[in-house]
């Protein structure tokens, strides 16, 4: 994945470039052709959370009925772990008569500073309730119920609902090839892409005929960006911005997403894991793939979005500056 990584992002201080920022980019059209690509668009990838949304349409697909969007939402999130979350993913628990012991994924405490003091401030350590991936779980073993699936194992990647996952993923993907397997952060099994198949998947989500599993997740995302992940977080403040946006961040330098209707859509892998360029080269990925001519966009709150600062004493010296064409 390494050898034809390309170059996505400087990082500025004062007059020198001071550090640089290599990966994969791919911007796809409403048909599904490049717009713009750096590096390989084909390399492979980890998705990483970046497949929650497709994780959150197989649970659909296989009896996951939440009560209201806000809760879809948090099927496919990285969440805060701020209160409307922990109480969302109670709640879908609760409506197939389980609770949160039933959660198999890694304990943790809440994402958001403010969030992590309360829980700690409560006498509580790390829980998978807490833990970012906990909405994602509950859909799951929502869907276990559903189906009368074994709650305890639903983790194994020869579990049924497992094997629905990766289905949804090779179909919404189009990669053919056997992926690689391994274990997310979270305990779940974890599917390998290319970085063109995880564009594809979303664009799929995004221009999928109404009521389909895949409308109904796009819609839920769009509606309730502060459920997919919450309180100062960069795809939060996306979706904000461009309305009918999906997008989803993911762990190790990756993101993904597409416009309204799949106008546009795109994928990128930050070759270093790093999460400090992502958001400019998010929003630089969006304007390529179209976002300024989505109705009802922010153009204001997307170039604030695209602004990362470089610090010396606490005030900007600096940036994180996009070094790929169609950035302006």
């Amino acid at each position: 994945m390494t050898a034809r990584a390309g170059l996505l992002a400087q990082v500025v201080r004062g007059d020198l470039v001071e550090s640089a920022h290599l990966g994969h980019l791919v911007v796809l059209d409403a048909a599904g052709d490049t717009l713009l690509a750096v590096g390989d668009p084909d390399a492979v990838i980890y998705p990483r959370s970046s497949l929650k949304p497709v994780q959150a349409v197989a649970s659909l697909r296989h009896g996951f009925t939440p009560g209201d969007d806000r809760l879809l939402a948090l099927a496919a999130s990285s969440h805060n772990g701020e209160p409307a979350h922990l109480d969302g993913v109670r709640a879908i628990l609760a409506g197939v008569g389980l609770g949160v012991d039933a959660l198999r994924n890694t304990p943790d405490v809440p994402l958001h500073p403010p969030a992590a003091l309360a829980w700690h401030d409560a006498g509580r350590g790390p829980e998978p309730l807490a833990q970012n991936c906990s909405g994602k779980h509950a859909a799951m073993l929502a869907a276990c119920v559903a189906q009368g699936w074994d709650t305890e194992t639903y983790l194994d990647p020869t579990h049924p609902l497992q094997v629905a996952v990766a289905a949804a993923v090779a179909e919404l993907t189009g990669d053919v090839a056997a992926p690689h397997v391994t274990v997310d952060g979270c305990g779940a099994p974890l599917l390998s892409t290319s970085l063109r198949g995880l564009a594809r998947a979303f664009a799929q989500i995004a221009a999928a005929p109404a009521q389909s599993p895949e409308a109904r997740v796009a819609r839920a995302m769009a509606a309730h960006p502060e459920m997919v992940a919450g309180t100062g977080r960069d795809a939060t403040a996306a979706m904000r911005a461009v309305p009918g946006l999906v997008c989803k961040d993911g762990a190790e330098g990756v993101y993904a997403g597409a416009l309204p209707g799949g106008r546009g859509a795109f994928a990128l892998k930050v070759l270093d894991g790093g999460s400090r360029p992502r958001p400019a080269i998010l929003a630089a990925a969006l304007r390529a793939a179209g976002a300024l001519d989505v109705p009802g966009v922010d153009a204001a709150a997307l170039a604030a979005l695209g602004d990362v600062p470089v610090l010396g004493h606490g005030r900007p010296v600096g940036s994180v500056r996009v070094t790929f064409a169609c950035a302006a």
